[in-house]
């Protein structure tokens, strides 16, 4: 009993650093995946043993590991049929004959280099007891490995998968997968008998089963598709025969001679690919294998990870060859047949990076020849730092090789946004439309932040363009609906629910200049910068929302905009006013202020029945020198929107109290982000947000990134001169 409470103490410190130690690799742009296996290293000899030696051994006990190793096997074979399963033939549909030559260069310069390491390491850091054969197999399958779940994540993330890089990686990750996993199974045939030789009938037996698998066993897997299909839903008992399943078959390889984690990924990958059926299969197995089994996996191998055994300056230029070899075998022979195909040098090498990717099937492979002692504890570790080191160089070198401004944004937007400048305008020349971005969480409950976007934006003889821009966030780097295919799914399940959003603005006319923007993220706030940049924004829209941990409306995501987005920004907090006949602009002489009164001037202009109240929060000393500002620009605006403007001047104690007051009587109070209405930046980043909470009408908060912006310029030229100057 003593044990089993060590084993689930064990669980319970495993579960916790690996999701800690994962978010915050998230943090710098990393897969989630590094961060769960920098976790379990943690854990181990290589920082933990090393700190507290005596504490590491009382909560790590070696008695502790057998049943650590068992729920670590468990977790694997339910994650390689997770990864068969999500092997969509989709992948393989894309430039196939230049994806089969780009992967098997891919595989065969890393594993002629890993096989020829092999002759330097073999006599320096192995045994007499492994044969040279075996070693050097292993080795080269090591090399040659890409991490395909990783590499759809990746993809999925900087929404490559539309574009020919995207699916040709895709595609060539697929094919090196599958290979890849052959060569292991021979290498590990040939460790288990010793020689070639006597791994040809285990091979031999392993081709039987595969092919049984692929004719009898699909034909009845089939079978239960159908069963499926009948039923419309993924039963207990129908599970239970998957699971069951999966086991089976797992064990049939092991008992043929080479590993049960191939029998699972064979039957995942014999699945029918019925979309229903795969997404309810993995929702429901992925929790429990990602969440609780894995990252005991990731312990165990940290366990066995001993960094301290690079203890020669000789050792650490060894790992720094194997990490070379790794690396230029896969880029070097990845990116000579891709521009042999005649693919570009900027894809060729990106498709190199990618490629690189190892991952969490990397570390599969290594615990598989340190369990068969076809590698040493030190190479074991050689090998772990390099799976780490290429899969962490991963991103920044793709975004450094092929940066997100050269990703299309949209396929079809820009025709349609060509078209709206066109018939929005007589001028023989091309106008830059106004742009309002507008980040869409919940498309069913943001009508009133895209209504209220077009009112500012549309007018019927300036171009101008509204972006609705929702953000698809994946928390998870092995979740079933981050793979590509089901990624595709959502994002036109989420332009559909936008087109319906779309389809109900009034008047009908503005609808034609709405065009969503559907995007995978990471991370929304950064994201959303990005977009506004790469599009060329003028302002972004959007909605405020009070953050789980916190009481504050400006807080969270919409506080990291205010703080961070390069363009202007304005939260609108929706009172449920539908009407925007009356609006009110609170005016204390800041630049934030002077955003707000030129998007009510745009509403103003926009719409011929809105009326604009100005309340002039003033100083004695102040008051003369802020009307003549004001009536200056007054007198640039045509008559008919100079009429609908009253000036209030007070001079209040609390001004807060007087904006509020006012607020009863109008649809939406326009405020900047200043301290007069309780609404600054404070330290650490948090605005306070009083108005927020106390105005009686709908509120639009706007913070001015830029005075050069110039929000009335296309609409009124001879005033957009006056708009950086609005004080003096």
């Amino acid at each position: 009993m003593h044990i089993v409470i060590l084993v689930l103490v064990e669980v319970l410190i495993v579960i916790g650093l690996s999701r800690v130690v994962g978010l915050a690799f998230r943090s710098i742009k990393q897969p989630l995946v590094i961060g769960e296996i920098v976790a379990g290293i943690m854990l181990g000899p290589s920082l933990f043993g090393l700190v507290a030696p005596h504490l590491a051994v009382t909560l790590f006990p070696p008695e502790t590991f057998p049943f650590l190793n068992v729920l670590s096997q468990v977790g694997l074979i339910f994650f390689m049929f997770l990864i068969g399963l999500e092997l969509n033939p989709k992948y393989l549909g894309g430039q196939l004959e230049v994806a089969v030559l780009t992967s098997h260069v891919s595989i065969l310069v890393p594993f002629s280099l890993g096989t020829l390491l092999a002759v330097i390491l073999y006599p320096l850091v192995s045994n007499a007891s492994v044969s040279f054969t075996a070693f050097a197999l292993f080795l080269g399958a090591a090399m040659s490995i890409t991490a395909f779940p990783v590499l759809a994540r990746i993809i999925t993330e900087n929404n490559l998968q539309g574009t020919r890089l995207g699916t040709l990686a895709l595609t060539c990750a697929a094919v090196d997968d599958v290979t890849a996993w052959c060569l292991l199974a021979v290498a590990i045939a040939v460790a288990r008998t010793g020689d070639f030789a006597g791994a040809i009938p285990t091979i031999i037996a392993s081709i039987v089963y595969i092919g049984l698998m692929l004719t009898v066993g699909r034909w009845f897997l089939q079978r239960l598709a159908k069963h499926y299909l009948r039923a419309g839903r993924l039963s207990q008992l129908l599970l239970a025969g998957i699971y069951m399943a999966v086991v089976a078959s797992a064990l049939i390889t092991e008992l043929i001679g080479i590993h049960l984690i191939f029998g699972a990924f064979l039957l995942g990958a014999a699945m029918p690919k019925n979309e229903d059926l795969v997404r309810e299969l993995a929702i429901k197995t992925e929790d429990f294998v990602l969440i609780f089994l894995l990252p005991i996996f990731f312990a165990y191998s940290g366990l066995k990870t001993q960094i301290g055994l690079l203890n020669r300056p000789e050792l650490w230029l060894l790992c720094a060859l194997v990490l070379a070899v790794a690396i230029a075998g896969k880029y070097v022979g990845t990116y000579v047949a891709a521009r042999v195909s005649g693919i570009s040098k900027r894809e060729a090498s990106a498709l190199g990076w990618l490629m690189n990717t190892r991952g969490l099937t990397e570390l599969i492979v290594l615990n598989i020849g340190l369990e068969l002692k076809v590698i040493s504890p030190l190479i074991f570790t050689m090998l772990v730092i390099m799976a780490l080191v290429t899969t962490f160089m991963t991103s920044p070198l793709l975004e450094w090789t092929y940066p997100k401004k050269l990703i299309r944004l949209d396929v079809v937007e820009p025709e349609l946004e060509a078209q709206t400048a066109t018939s929005a305008t007589d001028a023989e020349t091309y106008i830059r439309p106004y742009r309002i971005l507008v980040p869409v969480a919940n498309p069913s409950t943001q009508k009133g932040l895209v209504q209220l976007a077009a009112s500012i934006a549309l007018n019927s003889q300036y171009p101008a363009v509204v972006n609705p821009l929702s953000l698809i966030e994946f928390e998870e780097d092995y979740a079933f609906e981050s793979t590509p295919v089901e990624a595709d799914r959502l994002i036109a399940q989420r332009r559909q629910q936008l087109e319906e959003l779309i389809n109900t603005l009034e008047p009908v006319e503005t609808r034609a200049h709405v065009h969503p923007i559907i995007r995978i993220s990471s991370n929304v706030a950064r994201e959303t910068a990005q977009i506004a940049a790469l599009k060329q924004v003028d302002l972004i829209l959007v909605g405020w929302h009070r953050p789980a941990f916190s009481s504050n409306r400006l807080g969270g995501r919409v506080g990291q905009m205010l703080t961070t987005a390069p363009v202007d920004v304005a939260v609108f907090v929706d009172k449920g006013k539908e009407q925007l006949e009356s609006l009110l602009v609170p005016y204390s002489a800041n630049i934030h202020d002077d955003l707000a009164l030129i998007l009510a001037l745009r509403l103003l202009i926009n719409r011929e029945t809105c009326v604009l109240q100005i309340l002039q929060i003033v100083a004695n000393h102040a008051k003369e020198e802020l009307n003549y500002e004001l009536n200056t620009m007054m007198e640039q605006l045509p008559s008919s929107v100079r009429d609908r403007i009253e000036i209030k001047i007070v001079q209040v104690p609390d001004p807060i109290q007087a904006v509020v007051e006012t607020s009863k009587n109008v649809d939406l109070t326009i405020a900047g982000t200043s301290r007069a209405w309780g609404i600054e930046r404070q330290t650490l980043g948090r605005y306070t947000d009083q108005l927020a909470i106390q105005c009686c009408s709908s509120l639009l908060i706007t913070r001015r990134y830029s005075q050069v912006t110039a929000h009335l310029a296309s609409m009124l030229p001879d005033v957009s001169s006056q708009e950086p100057t609005l004080r003096s």
